[in-house]
């Protein structure tokens, strides 16, 4: 949590708003679903009314944000909120920061064009995400080769088709090819869960969302991730704010304190806290 101490005071003061970090479980000593579902319980046991209250919550102005891995879990937490009756339209706002949305294609253009780096190569993020599912050394291998996909998926690539939903500018020369199914024994059923991959979710789950700020880098492996968000999102009719930092790296907003500083990293903090001072 440390890391993101700076940002979170600056954002308290800034715009006198309760923040709360949630320090969730990490795989893979604690795999999916245990990150998820410490989230959803924090997050619900602070939208109880006394304890709004007892904060001094204005009720009208919650707005979840995660960055990262931590924007997979902010997205997800939306989308389960907001299709819960109990809590549909209690969160105003969500603001995802270079988010990594889906396992689902390893292979995307921003996959290949940085597959090594700045910040994360393709083999470190890919082994991430496994991790996040299982310690299986097959799946990792089989999800390099873009080929960990089970039988009776297929219906779930349109959701990530890049092809369809990126901009044309990032397109490039790529050539689209889906990914291919059945080559892995094991079957892991967090492959085809939108709650571990957002980009998954049906344009039926995704239309009751709130406003939406993203951002995304250009120099980042998971670009493209918040990329095709931002375009299924808006196909569905949700107002999106949409940053795209055309010279940044994943992770630059973590370097606003000592010992590093990057002064991209600190204008991209001040663009974020300033749509949240407008839009909450």
């Amino acid at each position: 949590m440390s890391a993101y101490d700076d940002l979170n005071r600056r954002t308290a003061n800034k715009l006198n708003a309760v923040v709360v970090g949630v320090d969730y479980k990490l795989a893979p000593q604690y795999p999916f679903p245990a990150a998820l579902e410490d989230c959803i319980f924090v997050i619900k046991f602070f939208l109880q009314d006394k304890v709004l209250a007892e904060y001094g919550v204005d009720t009208t102005r919650i707005c979840i944000t995660g960055e990262s891995s931590g924007g997979t879990l902010a997205a997800t937490v939306v989308q389960l909120l907001q299709n819960d009756p109990e809590y549909k339209d209690r969160i105003k706002a969500q603001a995802l920061i270079y988010p990594g949305l889906q396992s689902t294609d390893t292979l995307l253009p921003s996959h290949r064009e940085y597959e090594h780096g700045p910040i994360l190569s393709r083999e470190m993020t890919v082994k991430l995400a496994c991790l996040y599912v299982a310690e299986d050394k097959a799946l990792l291998q089989a999800a390099l080769r873009n080929e960990h996909m089970p039988e009776g998926s297929r219906h779930l690539f349109k959701f990530v088709n890049w092809s369809d939903l990126l901009p044309e500018k990032f397109k490039k020369n790529h050539v689209y090819t889906e990914p291919v199914l059945g080559k892995l024994n094991d079957s892991y059923p967090a492959l085809v869960d939108s709650r571990a991959s957002p980009l998954l979710a049906s344009d039926f789950q995704l239309q009751s969302l709130p406003l939406t700020y993203i951002v995304t880098c250009e120099h980042d492996l998971i670009r493209d991730d918040g990329l095709m968000y931002v375009t299924r999102l808006r196909n569905v009719g949700v107002p999106v704010t949409h940053d795209h930092i055309e010279k940044g790296i994943h992770g630059a907003m973590s370097f606003t304190r000592a010992p590093v500083f990057l002064q991209l990293g600190l204008r991209m903090r001040d663009r974020y806290i300033s749509w949240l001072e407008e839009n909450l």
